[in-house]
């Protein structure tokens, strides 16, 4: 149970720090990613603004957007913004030229677009080249508005900031791993701390539960046989302390049966590895029968029908009184909470690797928000559930530790005014 527990405990707290890594490295990738992009953006665009003085100039100066390299551009100290064009090449970028009509007129540098030409002047993206086409315009005094003269589209690679972003997720990558082994085994060491003193507690508290049910077993024994000696004697007791007599007998009846049940828990909850080597083979579809047949004068006094759907040999390893006190609760219970006229069917179903017991009645039910609690010591429902003579609240709970203790499990489903279906599930005998 702790064992579970820890391991719960422990995939919830790496569940959060892979969450708090995740969300973090991808605001962090994202952010730097944009970034990055954003100064791409920039050199694009004043790579842009710098080479449209080029084509204002090609009318007058058919040498303006000259590409040989090295081209310096500015040597008349005209204004325009010089180009150092090598670095076209070094910074994988290129330059091209367009007239008012889209047609090329030139080219310069390495990285060029190979989207055809479109007026759109926004960035784009193209595989691994980033692109922006802006117009440029010469104003014209004479005409007294900007006349179009043509385009200039400037392309960057973006091979290398990728290779960049890549080692940085890497990074991330390789760095949220070392976080997360790290944080598993901390959570670990954190989880066996935190759990310690629980477990002793708990420990503490079933070896105080087993210990005093043992040393209540001698005194409510003295108790029971005192009180069936002197009921043997009728004679000898006083009118007036009949009742008295009947009420000390069942209250010592059902303190036995409560000692008796916590005891079983105890024992359960304790199973060791050696016990279940001493277990045995035991033919599940006899003992089904023959509780159903012990049980049958029962349901016949309650006026309740009572079937076994059972057809095939089936072999479980366990203890065969725990198993048929397993049943034995299911059963009784089922009968317990079934009105007259009723049905309670149990079936059996053999699979590849365990079997399936299906223990049915046309009861009551169970409200949905009660069925994950009805396992729990000496949880009750409600009044109605809390008048079974002689009940305490652990038949449940004594099944679910049986089926568990032997490897298996108890589904429930149930709807109220319709019944209930209790599913065990044990591994077969290899």
């Amino acid at each position: 149970m702790f064992q579970a527990l820890g391991r719960r405990l422990l995939f919830s707290y790496l569940g959060v720090m892979v969450t708090i890594w995740g969300t973090s490295t991808t605001v962090v990738y994202n952010f730097l990613s944009y970034n990055l992009y954003q100064k791409l953006d920039t050199e694009i665009v004043n790579l842009a603004n710098a080479a449209s003085h080029n084509l204002i100039a090609a009318p007058v100066d058919k040498k303006a957007i000259n590409t040989k390299i090295p081209r310096i551009l500015d040597n008349d100290d005209d204004g325009d913004l010089d180009i150092p064009w090598q670095d076209l090449r070094e910074n994988h970028q290129g330059v091209e030229w367009f007239d008012a009509n889209g047609r090329l007129l030139a080219k310069a540098g390495n990285t060029i677009s190979r989207m055809s030409f479109t007026a759109n002047f926004n960035v784009i993206q193209h595989h691994k080249i980033r692109s922006i086409t802006i117009p440029v315009y010469l104003h014209s005094l004479s005409v007294g508005k900007k006349q179009l003269q043509g385009y200039v589209r400037v392309s960057e690679s973006t091979e290398e900031l990728e290779e960049e972003l890549d080692r940085l997720l890497w990074g991330f990558e390789l760095g949220g791993l070392i976080v997360i082994i790290l944080s598993g085994l901390g959570g670990w060491w954190l989880t066996r701390q935190s759990l310690q003193p629980i477990e002793q507690s708990f420990q503490q508290l079933k070896q105080f539960t087993a210990d005093a049910s043992h040393e209540l077993r001698s005194p409510l024994t003295v108790v029971k046989t005192s009180v069936e000696v002197i009921m043997n004697y009728p004679d000898r007791i006083h009118p007036a302390n009949v009742n008295k007599l009947e009420a000390i007998s069942s209250a010592s009846n059902q303190m036995t049966r409560l000692v008796e049940d916590l005891l079983l828990l105890a024992r359960t909850d304790a199973v060791t590895s050696s016990q279940m080597i001493a277990w045995i083979t035991i033919p599940l579809d006899e003992l089904l029968e023959d509780l159903v047949d012990f049980l049958e004068p029962q349901a016949v006094s309650e006026e309740i029908t009572l079937k076994s759907e059972i057809s095939t040999e089936v072999f479980i390893k366990g203890e065969a009184i725990q198993i048929k006190r397993l049943f034995s609760n299911l059963l009784q219970n089922a009968l317990h909470y079934t009105p007259k006229g009723g049905t309670v069917i149990v079936c059996l179903v053999k699979l590849e690797r365990l079997v399936v017991i299906n223990v049915q009645d046309t009861g009551i039910g169970i409200a949905p928000e009660h069925i994950p609690l009805i396992f729990n010591r000496f949880w009750r429902a409600d009044q109605a559930r809390s008048q079974r003579e002689g009940g305490v609240g652990l038949g449940l709970a004594i099944a679910d530790a049986i089926a568990r203790t032997h490897g298996g499990d108890i589904i429930v489903t149930s709807e109220v005014g319709v019944g209930s279906c209790f599913q065990v599930r044990l591994p077969l005998a290899s």
